[in-house]
């Protein structure tokens, strides 16, 4: 891992959370996400069950979490597995835990190799009634391949059939939507890298440089800093492109005249920051780049003082969808009388704003989080408003990462440029 060591407090504090949850005399069973293949011999690069991670900062695979708060031989509360190392794969894959060093960076201090599980488990299940398991219910996620998490719990109840299953799911969708101040913390870091990036972009834009060239200029400055890389694709889109949601091509050259959506953010221990700005190719907005840069950041602005303690999902969007709707009629994209007469159920303003005003942001860039569930304080939630043009060849998004408290916002953004004044003055010293 890139990242700096997170103190332990955090994780022993997320399964104490967890752990009062769960009914008693049960104990739950987490897995490492699977190695996926690439091509050949080659895997992807891996990347941690947030759950798992969230439970133990263990981020290596083929590890397995056990806990059992109520089981009857204290050695067995907390139990982590880890895969065993050896002289082979440390020359081949490099440094794997030390026993020592999982209970460090976890809190567990019962650590045994993986290929003894079966013997354990089998030591404890019997005094357990019910049995938790995991899958990933992020509702955005369809899945078509039986992953690790399925094939074990095919096993598992396949050879302990009579006890009580139950969804850990519904308890990891409450908690981690509440970000402690060590998470927020987290959270920072990943956003103060991406400032950094976006910084070095500004000086680094011009007419006649490739997509890919920005692209390059963002994955230096997050690896340089310690992140792992990239949140997610990231999107750099100039023109017509970025009339395009989710465009990844990144392989155009910019334009004198243009504008470049850039939707980007860093990774760093595992959690996310989830960036958008729009800049002008030469440095300057012409006049109606301006007018419709200003009209998403009214709604952006407008849309992060609704995010507020028992805010509801539904509600919230319907009130940006007002805020846009007025927005786009100033700019002459909608008129008032056909608005007027629209239907409800398809509001008019989804012809320029398509896509959902917010979302979750934590270990998961969209995170795991409660649709249907007011927002609540410790909440981090992206506001990413956007109106896109293609006639007029004209995409523009703005999205700030934003912590929601008891006393109002905090945005964890709120020192990477915003104002189209402000950028029009780093581009042009």
């Amino acid at each position: 891992m890139k990242y700096e060591p997170i103190i332990n407090d955090v994780f022993y504090t997320n399964r104490k959370r967890f752990c009062s949850k769960l009914k008693p005399n049960s104990l739950i069973l987490l897995n490492s996400n699977d190695e996926f293949p690439r091509s050949g011999d080659q895997n992807h690069s891996f990347k941690q069950n947030a759950d798992l991670f969230y439970l133990t900062g263990i981020d290596q695979e083929q590890s397995i979490l056990l806990l059992f708060p109520d089981c009857p031989n204290p050695l067995y509360k907390e139990v982590l597995f880890l895969r065993q190392t050896n002289e082979l794969i440390a020359v081949w894959e490099g440094h794997k835990y030390t026993k020592e060093e999982a209970e460090k960076a976890s809190g567990i201090k019962t650590v045994f190799w993986l290929h003894e599980f079966d013997q354990i488990f089998a030591s404890v299940v019997f005094y357990a009634e019910n049995i938790y398991l995991n899958t990933n219910e992020n509702d955005r996620y369809q899945h078509e391949v039986p992953y690790r998490d399925l094939r074990f719990i095919q096993k598992i109840k396949e050879q302990f059939p009579l006890h009580q299953y139950y969804r850990a799911a519904p308890i990891f969708r409450e908690l981690r939507a509440v970000k402690s101040q060590a998470e927020v913390e987290l959270i920072g870091k990943a956003c103060q890298i991406t400032r950094d990036a976006f910084f070095r972009v500004l000086k680094f834009v011009k007419p006649g440089v490739a997509e890919y060239e920005i692209e390059a200029e963002i994955i230096h400055e997050f690896i340089r800093q310690r992140s792992s890389g990239h949140a997610y694709n990231p999107i750099i889109a100039s023109g017509i492109n970025a009339t395009v949601l989710h465009y990844n091509d990144n392989n155009h050259l910019c334009r004198s005249g243009d504008v470049i959506l850039m939707d980007f953010g860093a990774e760093y221990a595992n959690y996310n920051a989830d960036c958008t700005r729009s800049i002008p190719v030469s440095g300057r907005f012409s006049a109606r780049q301006k007018d419709v840069y200003q009209s998403v950041l009214t709604v952006m602005k407008e849309a992060t003082q609704l995010l507020k303690p028992g805010t509801v999902w539904n509600t919230y969007h319907e009130e940006v969808g007002k805020i846009m709707t007025s927005e786009l009629i100033k700019l002459g994209l909608l008129n008032r009388h056909d608005v007027e007469k629209q239907n409800p159920a398809m509001p008019l303003y989804k012809q320029y704003f398509m896509h959902g005003t917010s979302h979750h942001l934590g270990l998961d860039v969209h995170d795991f989080a409660g649709r249907y569930t007011p927002f609540a304080a410790g909440n981090v939630l992206t506001v990413e408003p956007g109106i896109y043009i293609p006639a007029e060849g004209l995409g523009i998004r703005l999205e700030n990462n934003i912590l929601i408290t008891e006393n109002g916002t905090v945005d964890l953004m709120a020192d990477i440029p915003l104002e189209a004044g402000h950028i029009e003055e780093l581009m042009n010293p």
